[in-house]
């Protein structure tokens, strides 16, 4: 049994050495920056040079910017010790952008694998964004919408239930002002079963603590319900479900989304109230703002004052011009099977890496590609009580919230990516911390289909109720594949770098280290460079920073770093747990 053990302790520092012996894949397109001096011709050191370049080394390139912490001027002692360190990460500014990307999209098509919901004869030809002619459905595929003529007042085929729904909505759009006690009495009137189950607390108590001097809100709750009223006529084209083990997309307008979400304010879409697992919808997000409405919380007027400012804009006589006519693309991706790489045998070095402790994803991440830390319902409790990374994005970028309406819970192989969404919010804060800070103000390019140059992935990750079990291999696979999945390329355009952070930590129990590894190498196979902000966290931030430059001048590529986390996950299930950064500084010291 001894001699055994010993074997499989061999077998893991020769996998370990492996790991960082491995030469890197030949590289012709890879040039030496001007300035470079090599102290040596041997092949080896040519090889290593080409995965230092593709990586980004270069002397100071890989200092951060240097400026004011969030929450105050940075320890200086600390800036000097880490920019006296060799580091192979790059700047901010050297990872490519969206606005970098060179996009030759074509027309917009739509086929069994792509719903536009705009006239694309109508956009081409005299540049104007009507609604796409139709009829909306009732069935398994399909939204379910308001309107529908089979959207009947009872179970026994009574009138359609969008007459009195209107009437309601007209009433209260016929108004100069219109309270939230008129809200909650138009609600309940076309909900008559949830008269005893709702309540409007949060709704009311918001409404009490907006200052006289900024209270518009009986004037904008009459705007919202005339913009419901709209949904007939803007959206006349049946919307499909993007449901699970199904590649699809869903083009929507502006407008669209803003009509979709006044509904959804007034909780009129129908079959979406229950949440018990025999109900129809019950692998779908809700989307009725019912419970956002409901037990009162600083969290919960915190979000009404972000949404209510989106309402604000889309219902402004000027929002046109405000910049909200265009298009946004909601794309649920499939990795097929076929498709999943191999890791262990995956021979792509590690691409471009920028980390930081200062700034975040949306705003010094905006014009890469935003990963969204997302639950596997997408959107998670924003219009519930959650309110960390997902839920805030979803805050700023209020378009998101409709994609609760069509996307059915994200299976491992799966991810949601939205292109062209506008964000109207600033913020200060974090969960129970989180204050809405006033409107954004941004002026983005669009691309060819009249989309804004923004984009973000949700990519939901495991939630280890006992961490240890995501230090198994099947485990790191599964995540590997999921962001993989979220970050591959489409293969027909340029596609930006990628923002992100500590993916699936917190309230998740990832581990930092381990999650930044495997976003690291999802990365690198996808050809992508990595913008990795730790959230003030400078340990992580310094760390991950020795960590990168050892593999990238060990020349370590996708497949050495597999079987490091394999070596590692064997000392771990010999519980010799240590952290994973430790593991691999003391691995890399052996050659």
């Amino acid at each position: 049994m001894e001699e055994m053990r010993k074997g499989n302790r061999r077998n893991d520092s020769h996998n370990v050495s492996l790991a960082l012996q491995h030469d890197p894949p030949e590289s012709n397109n890879v040039k030496p920056k001007p300035g470079d001096h090599r102290g040596s011709d041997s092949a080896h050191k040519d090889k290593k040079q080409n995965v230092l370049e593709l990586a980004g080394f270069g002397g100071d390139e890989g200092r951060t910017n240097s400026g004011e912490h969030a929450g105050g001027q940075m320890d200086d002692r600390w800036r000097m010790e880490e920019e006296e360190r060799p580091s192979s990460c790059c700047k901010l500014d050297d990872l490519k952008r969206l606005s970098d990307c060179e996009e030759n999209l074509g027309l917009i098509r739509f086929d069994g694998t792509h719903a536009v919901l705009v006239d694309v004869e109508q956009l081409y030809n005299c540049q104007r964004i009507v609604p796409a002619k139709g009829k909306v459905a009732w069935d398994d595929n399909h939204v379910k919408m308001p309107h529908a003529t089979r959207n009947q007042m009872g179970p026994n085929k009574g009138p359609p239930k969008w007459k009195q729904i209107s009437e309601c909505l007209f009433a209260l759009a016929s108004r100069t002002e219109a309270s939230a006690k008129d809200v909650e009495k138009a609600i309940l009137h076309f909900n008559p079963k949830y008269r005893s189950v709702w309540t409007f607390d949060a709704l009311l108590s918001f409404v009490k603590s907006t200052p006289s001097s900024e209270n518009d809100l009986n004037k904008l709750f009459a705007k919202i319900a005339a913009l419901a009223l709209k949904l007939p006529e803007e959206v006349q084209k049946a919307i499909p479900l993007l449901q699970r083990g199904r590649s699809a997309s869903i083009t929507l307008s502006h407008v669209q989304i803003s009509c979709l979400l006044a509904n959804a304010f007034f909780c009129t879409f129908p079959h979406r109230n229950a949440s018990k697992p025999s109900a129809e919808y019950h692998s779908y997000p809700s989307i009725n703002f019912s419970s956002l409405f409901g037990k009162p919380s600083h969290r919960k007027i915190q979000k009404l004052k972000a949404i209510m400012h989106y309402f604000r804009v889309v219902t402004d006589e000027g929002a046109d011009k405000a910049g909200t006519n265009g298009l946004v693309t909601f794309e649920r991706r499939c990795l097929r099977d076929e498709d999943k790489p191999c890791w262990e045998s995956c021979r792509e070095p590690l691409r471009k890496l920028h980390v930081t402790s200062e700034g975040n994803i949306e705003d010094q991440g905006a014009d890469l590609l935003q990963v969204d830390f997302a639950a596997k319902v997408v959107g998670g409790g924003v219009l519930d009580s959650g309110l960390v990374q997902e839920e805030i994005l979803f805050l700023l970028h209020p378009e998101l919230i409709v994609s609760r309406l069509f996307t059915q819970e994200l299976a491992d192989n799966e991810c949601l990516i939205v292109k062209g969404m506008q964000r109207f919010s600033l913020y200060e804060g974090y969960s129970d911390a989180f204050q809405w800070a006033g409107p954004y103000d941004s002026r983005v390019e669009r691309d060819e289909w009249r989309r804004l140059k923004r984009r973000i992935v949700a990519i939901d990750a495991l939630h280890f109720r006992d961490p240890k079990q995501q230090f198994h291999m099947n485990a790191i696979e599964r995540e590997l594949n999921k962001a993989y999945c979220g970050f591959k390329c489409s293969g027909k355009h340029q596609e930006p770098d990628i923002a992100t952070g500590k993916w699936g930590c917190g309230a998740f129990n990832g581990d930092p280290q381990l999650k930044a590894v495997i976003q690291l190498m999802a990365a690198a196979k996808a050809g992508r460079g990595l913008a990795f902000f730790t959230f003030k966290d400078q340990k992580l931030e310094s760390e991950l920073r020795d960590v990168y430059h050892l593999l990238v001048s060990k020349g370590c590529t996708v497949g050495g770093l597999y079987k490091l986390l394999q070596s590692y996950c064997a000392e771990v299930r010999r519980h010799k747990h240590e952290d994973l950064f430790d593991f691999i500084r003391k691995s890399g010291s052996k050659l």
